[in-house]
């Protein structure tokens, strides 16, 4: 004798049952995506495209030198600075980890801001994708909506209060030849510095929003 099929539960509790197991499912499966991350998303894909606009700029320029320049330059430019070293900024991936989302958003910020003017004299190439100012600006747009998301009462950023920095001093000033190659070259090579920055403290920042997550650099 064959068995009939086994009677399905209609019952209210029964089908509240099935409906919390669904619930549950698909809160395992997939979390959702706040507008948070989403914007962060966006923020550290820009940024890792400027840095490779960076680095791609920074390796033609230098390949365009001979050696005895390219020493010269890179043995100048370890003693030199960069006018944004004056934005104070983790020393470390230490304290990079240690730091709030607010204040590697912060830091990220007057990073970006610091080459608005400086950036008009870098350029990717001829493609838009490649143009830096504009992807300057989009960047600088969206760090700033994501410090606005991550205000709270003990932390609280002014756009009025951005530290103003001289556009590399006399670097649009008539130069001597060895004198404006010396400017491009800390132009480029602070411009990748600065980038790897950003690109560092937004990752992690990022990274941050997913408590489950490794962020360790």
């Amino acid at each position: 004798m064959t068995a009939g099929p086994s009677p399905v539960c209609l019952s209210p509790v029964c089908l509240s049952v099935v409906l919390l197991l669904s619930v549950l499912s698909l809160g395992v499966s997939s979390q959702p995506i706040t507008d948070s991350q989403r914007l962060f998303s966006i923020a550290v894909s820009r940024v890792q495209h400027l840095h490779l606009l960076a680095q791609r700029r920074f390796s033609e320029f230098e390949s365009s030198l001979q050696t005895e320049e390219q020493r010269q330059l890179n043995k100048i430019f370890l003693q030199d600075f960069c006018n944004s070293d004056y934005i104070i900024s983790p020393i470390d991936k230490h304290e990079t980890q240690r730091s709030s989302v607010l204040k590697l958003l912060s830091i990220s910020y007057r990073l970006v801001e610091s080459w608005e003017f400086s950036s008009r004299s870098l350029s990717g190439g001829s493609a838009p994708r490649d143009q830096i100012s504009p992807k300057l600006s989009e960047l600088k747009t969206g760090i700033l909506l994501l410090i606005r998301a991550n205000q709270d009462g003990a932390e609280m950023f002014s756009d009025s209060s951005a530290l103003q920095l001289a556009p590399y001093g006399n670097y649009y000033q008539s130069l001597g030849a060895d004198e404006s190659l010396r400017r491009t070259y800390e132009l480029l090579a602070c411009f990748k510095k600065d980038m790897h920055k950003v690109e560092t403290y937004l990752t992690v920042a990022k990274c941050r929003l997913s408590p489950e997550a490794n962020c360790t650099l």
